[in-house]
């Protein structure tokens, strides 16, 4: 993922909603959210390059999400980071114990943020600092930096999404996601990569010919553990692929895929 804000509310009739963009190049194989035969009970989209995933949901409530860190400098990883959300969403640890052995092997991976829940907790961890910590309720949001770095994408989604929260809405949250404004050059943060670039990843929704946004995915959580999420696929310069619709509740039903 390159943006997810999401507002973490334990208690409350819908405690968890996120709303996430997977930014990425087109020709990176990608399979769309569905459910995974080789892990009962995994819903997420899947890498087919490195096999693991960017966001999903596993049995007894278990979400987990990443982003990258933004820095042309870092050492490329060992291992591919999509491995830190397939393992907990096939796994049994609590989340704390989850975030502390990721922070133990952090230097394994490129740069990453990491997102882990369980219904109970909600926990972060930042490559960088290497330090898991549990989140109070709140509305976050998570780009290529540190948790809730006020970049212009990241504050405007983040707002939009605390705007809805008295009723969120799947459409709505999409329209969040589609924002494809680019900030102007006095908003951008300095991350290496160039003026062009920075422009390019300004956006909430990115399109060009070869990177860009893949998917645009919101996650619904219920009191009740019940889960509701759409993601929307997208190709190069933002052509629109197609829809999945997941409803999961007691009998983990797969509602379609609409192209």
């Amino acid at each position: 993922m390159c943006l997810i804000v999401f507002a973490w509310r334990p208690g409350h009739a819908l405690p968890l909603i996120v709303a996430a963009n997977r930014d990425e190049f087109y020709a990176r194989p990608t399979q769309p959210l569905a459910a995974w035969r080789d892990a009962p009970g995994v819903y997420a989209g899947r890498d087919l390059q490195a096999g693991g995933s960017w966001l999903g949901v596993g049995p007894g409530g278990r979400f987990a999400a990443l982003t990258n860190i933004r820095d042309p400098d870092q050492p490329p990883g060992l291992r591919s980071r999509g491995e830190l959300v397939a393992g907990f969403l096939r796994g049994h640890d609590p989340v704390p114990n989850a975030l502390a052995r990721s922070a133990e092997q952090h230097r394994e991976y490129a740069g990453f943020n990491l997102l882990l829940g369980d219904g109970q907790h909600l926990g972060y961890l930042n490559a960088q600092q290497a330090q898991p910590q549990l989140l109070e309720p709140g509305v976050y949001g998570l780009s290529n930096a540190r948790l809730d770095t006020p970049w212009p994408k990241l504050t405007k989604a983040r707002e939009r999404l605390r705007a809805q929260l008295h009723a969120p809405d799947p459409a709505q949250l999409l329209a969040l996601l589609a924002d494809a404004r680019v900030a102007s050059d006095g908003e951008l943060p300095e991350t290496g990569v160039g003026l062009d670039t920075e422009r390019l990843l300004s956006s909430v929704f990115i399109a060009s010919a070869h990177y860009g946004t893949r998917a645009s995915t919101v996650l619904i959580v219920d009191a009740q553990g019940n889960r509701r999420m759409v993601e929307r696929s997208f190709g190069p310069c933002g052509g629109h692929l197609g829809d999945v619709v997941l409803e999961l509740g007691g009998g983990l039903s797969l509602a379609g895929r609409s192209d």
